[in-house]
């Protein structure tokens, strides 16, 4: 049983490592921030989306697909309307992970500062 356990928690690790990867890689685009940063605003169309961009609207939809693949926006559509919203799920693994990184970083170099200290006593 801990043998199964064990596997799964890597199953688990290694979902979330891809799925991590997909959203970093999203996230790399200055594009796909800016139009992230407006759906946490609130939903917006395609178009809405496309307004401030300086690119065709083909390319628009292609950095949605990967925002989409990524797992941070979420699209229906409406008649003839792509409403895109934020998946907040998503953004807080992403928050999570970096959150954990942080805490890891501060831990450590909280440890190294009390070392140091310890040096200069003695």
């Amino acid at each position: 049983m801990t043998n199964l356990w064990g596997v799964r928690i890597l199953k688990d690790m290694l979902n979330q490592s891809d799925s991590l990867d997909l959203v970093f890689q999203a996230l790399a685009d200055p594009t796909r921030r800016v139009m992230v940063e407006r759906l946490t605003r609130g939903p917006a169309s395609v178009s809405e989306l496309a307004r401030p961009l300086d690119m065709s609207l083909p390319a628009v939809v292609q950095h949605l697909q990967v925002l989409e693949a990524s797992g941070l926006v979420k699209t229906a559509k409406v008649g003839r309307v792509r409403t895109c919203t934020i998946d907040s799920k998503t953004l807080t693994l992403a928050e999570k992970w970096i959150n954990d990184r942080r805490t890891l970083w501060e831990r450590r170099l909280d440890r190294l500062g009390n070392l140091l200290d310890e040096d200069q006593e003695d």
